[in-house]
């Protein structure tokens, strides 16, 4: 696996890293859903009915579960220093621009730990900002880490279900460190994303948003 290591700015990714902004929406989401659940519950018990009783009960699960999503989805992810230091470094280029931001295609080794090859997709993301990057010029390079999941923990798939590329923008101001990362990566990689970029619009369509390539 091809690591980067270099020092995240924690206050800049916490202002501008996307990744961890969906994870603090996510989280207080939950907390907000679970808040709705326990004034439903409370209103169903008040009503003093026995069917009102046995959906109050219903309703007090589902804010737990509320609440322990609130606490999991953090812990499951882990902190932004994690993902850079843990991901592999991918390229990604702006394949498409928007009025409030572009479109990402990255090419990642989609292969967990026990496949027995690499499995190579062309993946997308549609991103608001990209400090440190010329956003509205289609393939332009950025380095990025590629964060990977499954929707469940009974995936038995040789591949990762959930796949996402992250700027190394979005850690660090360092211009340096950016055009470090972009020398790392084989120029045949970066072809090969340039070449593919007709294809950014299929990719949200494709079997869990990847499209396999041979590299």
């Amino acid at each position: 696996m091809r690591r980067f290591e270099f020092p995240v700015d924690s206050a800049h990714a916490k202002s501008v890293n996307e990744t961890v902004g969906d994870v603090r929406r996510l989280r207080w989401a939950a907390l907000i859903t679970a808040l709705l659940f326990v004034a439903l519950a409370v209103w169903l018990i008040v009503l003093a009915h026995p069917w009102s009783y046995a959906l109050g009960a219903v309703a007090i699960v589902a804010a737990v579960g509320s609440v322990w999503m609130a606490f999991w989805a953090p812990r499951k992810v882990g902190s932004v220093e994690d993902l850079y230091a843990n991901g592999e470094l991918v390229p990604a280029i702006v394949a498409v621009t928007r009025p409030r931001g572009a479109t990402l295609m990255a090419l990642v080794n989609t292969a967990k730990p026990s496949a027995d090859r690499p499995h190579y997709a062309l993946v997308t993301r549609t991103i608001r900002t990209l400090p440190g990057h010329a956003m509205t010029n289609v393939g332009e390079r950025v380095p990025s880490v590629s964060v990977l999941s499954d929707r469940s923990t009974n995936s038995q798939s040789d591949t990762w279900e959930m796949v996402s590329p992250m700027p190394i923008a979005w850690g660090t101001r360092d211009p340096k460190v950016i055009r470090r990362a972009i020398e790392q990566i084989p120029n045949a990689e970066w072809k090969l994303l340039t070449k593919s970029i007709p294809l950014a619009d299929d990719v949200p369509r494709a079997k869990n948003q990847q499209i396999p390539v041979d590299l």
